[in-house]
């Protein structure tokens, strides 16, 4: 369920327009993540996690600025943007049990929420209508990553 490299590169050079909105999750499923997630200290500006990393859980961007990277193998910026209130970080990784696909770093002042993997994991198998919700966030990624890699 991975976007690979080469599915974000094969048709433009240089990084990718990514519609922010593929991130965000419907108001009924960011209420019941809410419930179950912690506040994130961003005082400072704060990596919330780097490509490459075993997931920790799911990050919800409630407000501020998030700034979202991905890199290719060779080190050049394939995806630069910042993620919207309502955004769910890492959701890929976490549902895949892969490593996340990109880095995120709130900035100072940002308010972020984080549900561990086991609490997100949780909640997918004991209330499956929050479960076709994430499955929606999940494809509306895949799409957007598709369309954004083959235009240009």
């Amino acid at each position: 369920m991975g976007i690979t490299f080469s599915a974000l590169a094969a048709c433009q050079n240089g990084p990718v327009n990514f519609d922010p909105s593929a991130f965000v999750g419907d108001t009924e499923l960011i209420r019941a993540l809410n419930e179950r997630a912690r506040p994130v200290d961003c005082s400072e500006d704060r990596v919330l996690f780097c490509q490459g990393e075993n997931p920790a859980g799911v990050y919800i961007v409630c407000a501020g600025a998030v700034a979202l990277t991905m890199r290719s193998p060779d080190g050049e910026t394939v995806l630069d943007m910042n993620a919207e209130p309502k955004s769910l970080l890492g959701l890929p990784a976490v549902v895949s049990n892969t490593s996340y696909s990109l880095s995120a770093k709130a900035r100072s002042g940002a308010e972020v929420s984080f549900v561990p993997r086991e609490q997100f994991s949780n909640m997918m198998l004991t209330e499956p209508g929050l479960a076709i919700l994430i499955l929606k966030v999940l494809a509306a990624e895949v799409r957007t990553a598709r369309i954004a890699a083959c235009k240009g």
